[in-house]
């Protein structure tokens, strides 16, 4: 179903799934290192692909395979303690979600597959070039977009986790930047307005303030809300300045 007919646009899979591509670069070496780091806690090659399978979470794999490393804590509160980690690292994704439902109108089975998919990256590009897309932003091309990141994903965890021990420090190949750069290249295009730019410059400042005390998941949830909030403000000071 693409929300718009019956038949499934596998042209638009295929144009979201070749969207993300660039951005494989960055994703791989990080698969790898959460691999490594799994396989050094006491994981098998099957546990650890799996856990990248059922989560495809980054930051909160890499919480959870750290402490295994560590030893962890026992029984519930282990468990307890990787639940409340992985819902601070991931609260931005009630964000996404609101965004994308108020673009895109989908059915509950589309929500949640859509959901389990979704990602910082795949949320961004599908932002930006979805509406560019020849039938416009679609579920196929949302979920080809979502879709390409989990098979890199999940194929260089699996290389990670066969031969990890032999493959080059991620951060010490300078990785960390690409994404960074990527979403960068993906903000420019949408500071079509002096309110854009304020908020920008306003959201990032915060981001940078926040982010030197709260963890990262809170602070994009935190500064999406006020960033919106100051936008709307100004907007409606605008109407009503005009009125």
């Amino acid at each position: 179903m693409t929300g718009q007919g019956r038949r499934f646009d596998w042209g638009a899979f295929g144009r979201g799934f070749r969207v993300m591509v660039p951005l494989w670069a960055g994703v791989v070496p990080f698969a790898v290192a959460y691999a490594v780091t799994a396989r050094a806690g006491g994981l098998s090659v099957w546990e650890t692909c799996l856990m990248s399978v059922t989560v495809f979470a980054g930051a909160s794999q890499f919480a959870a395979a750290g402490q295994f490393v560590g030893g962890g804590v026992p029984g519930v509160a282990a468990a307890l303690a990787l639940v409340g980690t992985t819902f601070v690292l991931n609260a931005r994704h009630v964000l996404y979600g609101l965004s994308l439902s108020r673009q895109l109108p989908l059915s509950r089975w589309q929500r949640a597959v859509a959901a389990q998919f979704l990602t910082d990256e795949a949320y961004g590009m599908v932002l930006v070039a979805g509406p560019r897309d020849p039938g416009g932003l679609s579920v196929p091309f949302l979920l080809g977009a979502e879709l390409s990141l989990f098979a890199a994903w999940n194929a260089a965890t699996l290389l990670g986790a066969l031969a990890g021990g032999v493959l080059p420090d991620p951060n010490a190949l300078g990785v960390g930047v690409i994404f960074p750069l990527a979403f960068l290249g993906l903000l420019v295009p949408l500071l079509l307005s002096r309110v854009a730019v304020l908020v920008a410059l306003v959201s990032g400042l915060g981001a940078w303030g926040l982010g030197r005390v709260l963890p990262g998941g809170l602070v994009v949830l935190l500064v999406g809300v006020g960033g919106a909030l100051l936008g709307a403000l100004i907007r409606t000071r605008r109407a009503e300045g005009r009125a």
